[in-house]
């Protein structure tokens, strides 16, 4: 037996529980994994606290990644004691995923935990810090270096775009951050934007085609401020479109796409190829401050898990959060 958090579908609505759980319980894989540490994601909290439809599987535990130790393994890349680290894949939505002390997955969603990261630090990272990582990667591919101009992160005081500033500043790139005023906004300077810009300002409908800001942005929140970000973003630049915080409509025109050429690149965390997962989990162990990162994560357990799911969903956390499942 072991514990996980477990939701169930009901008559009544959404059943949610920290449970003991059979290992005959566990879904079909060729790798099992004991669990050490998950994440809190924002997609994790819309799961717990139904505020969206992400699961798709009946009952499910959530959590989509998870770092451990393989404890049974017939995979022929992975044995009895490695380290891995899981990001995406399905799980937490049509497979079990990562909010329990132990998982069962195809050994082909893993990849290796770098050897100089721990599993604690590895989802102080988490989805969210894999997340931002591709995102920096698309904006350095599209060939946009720290001396072209300022970069401009949409929702910078959560779990992507706090990483995303972080990253990108120890880059050497210019990052304007757009949060709440306030506490947020200090938050954000102190992982190294540049300024900060009221969220508000991004918030509502704007202009089809805005005055030239930014060459390049990481957008976390979609809808309008993802429609105004694009209108104002310099000749030739990219928006790395990675989050749906504000919505996942798209209410723009094509003006900025066919009047400034500029490139609207959309950012899968889920289902990313081996390479780009590997690359992205190398440049995350050599830009990162991992030592701080988890130094200023907020560490839970499981029993913690669901009324902080509520509280992360009602915008009341600011920073990362990792599940420390070992109880």
């Amino acid at each position: 037996m072991f514990k996980a958090i477990v939701l169930t579908k009901t008559d009544k609505g959404l059943q949610r529980e920290l449970t003991e759980v059979a290992d005959s319980d566990l879904m079909e894989g060729d790798v099992t994994v004991n669990v050490e540490y998950s994440t809190l994601n924002y997609k994790d909290a819309l799961a717990i606290s139904d505020r969206a439809p992400v699961v798709r599987h009946w009952p499910m535990v959530p959590g989509i990644d998870f770092a451990g130790t393989v404890i049974e393994s017939s995979h022929v890349d992975w044995q009895i004691g490695d380290n891995v680290i899981l990001n995406g894949w399905g799980v937490g939505e049509a497979h079990w995923g990562g909010l329990a002390q132990k998982a069962r997955i195809n050994g082909d969603w893993l990849i290796k935990l770098p050897a100089n990261i721990t599993a604690k630090q590895a989802m102080s990272v988490g989805t969210a810090g894999y997340t931002a990582m591709l995102s920096v990667l698309k904006i350095q591919q599209h060939g946009i270096s720290p001396d072209m101009g300022d970069i401009l992160v949409t929702g910078a005081s959560g779990g992507v775009g706090s990483i995303s500033t972080r990253i990108l500043s120890n880059l050497g790139y210019n990052v304007i951050a757009s949060t709440k005023p306030g506490e947020e906004s200090e938050y954000v300077k102190s992982l190294g934007a540049k300024d900060t810009l009221d969220r508000a300002e991004l918030s509502n409908k704007g202009k089809p085609l805005a005055k030239e800001r930014w060459v390049a942005a990481v957008d976390c929140v979609g809808s309008h401020t993802l429609a105004n970000v694009c209108a104002s973003i310099k000749y030739g630049g990219i928006v790395a479109a990675c989050g749906l915080a504000q919505g996942m409509d798209f209410p723009a025109t094509v003006l900025p796409f066919i009047l400034r050429g500029i490139t609207l690149a959309g950012v899968d965390s889920v289902y990313a190829p081996k390479q780009d997962r590997d690359a992205a989990w190398a440049h995350i162990a050599k830009y990162l401050d991992l030592e701080t990162l988890e130094a200023e994560t907020t560490e839970i357990h499981l029993d913690d898990t669901i009324q902080t799911a509520i509280d992360l969903i009602e915008d009341k956390l600011i920073g990362r959060v990792v599940v420390n499942t070992k109880m």
